[in-house]
């Protein structure tokens, strides 16, 4: 038995406000009010420091924009040029610190998988550029989370036990959760959700030794205790 480690790239992976600052400014440029794009990150702050409840940087853009009456059809329009850009300098973004020797790390033990809604424009360019693309067994683009990760889970969980890796824990790691799978939330959210995970941190960095620990533990399974995934205190 095998076991998974199923990452999310935006906010987990990719690091940074460049793509969603794209797509604030291509709604501005929609909308011709060059202004929506303060307002827009302006809210995209309240998030990142705590003081506003959003999903991601993207549904913070989204609620403004929606809340000005900007359609539904030109904010999808918006977020389809802010894929286009991703991984330029005008949507930049950056791995956490040492990506590449980690995955190389918990790759020796375990299948690393992405799955992400994004569609997959730029994404698999902006990982061979980090030089880690070719570490990942499997990619899913434009998932439809969170129902549509629940087949790339369940297909995963039966090699063996799995750990879900995520910034947004309705879409990343509520599926996990439901099929028993194990969790670690990154990202903004971390430090103050409710959530019931397994584990957690501000960044990915912080979790590559629990991470790696995890999968040590979850490749030591024989088949006939692999049923259970390995026993790891989850945190509230």
């Amino acid at each position: 038995m095998t076991p998974t480690i199923v990452f999310d790239f935006d906010g987990t992976l990719a690091i940074g406000d460049g793509p969603i600052t794209a797509f604030a400014r291509a709604i501005a440029d929609s909308a011709g009010d060059p202004t929506f794009t303060d307002r827009a990150l302006s809210a995209l702050s309240s998030f990142a420091n705590g003081d506003a409840e959003y999903r991601d940087g993207y549904d913070a853009v989204t609620r403004v924009a929606t809340g000005e009456g900007v359609p539904t059809e030109a904010i999808g329009a918006a977020y389809d040029v802010s894929r286009t850009l991703l991984g330029t300098d005008d949507a930049l973004v950056v791995p956490p610190a040492g990506l590449a020797a980690f995955l190389v790390r918990v790759g020796a033990g375990a299948r690393l998988v992405l799955a992400t809604n994004a569609p997959g424009n730029g994404v698999v360019s902006v990982l061979t550029a980090w030089g880690v693309a070719d570490s990942f067994d499997a990619f899913h683009f434009s998932v439809g989370k969170p129902a549509g990760l629940i087949p790339v889970l369940r297909d995963a969980l039966a090699e063996g036990p799995v750990l879900a890796v995520g910034d947004i824990v309705e879409f990343d790691l509520a599926p996990a959760t439901e099929l028993g799978a194990d969790t670690a939330l990154v990202g903004a959210t971390a430090e103050r959700s409710p959530a019931s995970v397994t584990m957690r941190a501000r960044s990915l960095t912080d979790l590559y030794d629990r991470i790696a620990e995890w999968v040590d533990s979850a490749a030591s399974l024989t088949p006939s205790t692999s049923e259970n995934p390995p026993s790891i205190e989850r945190q509230n």
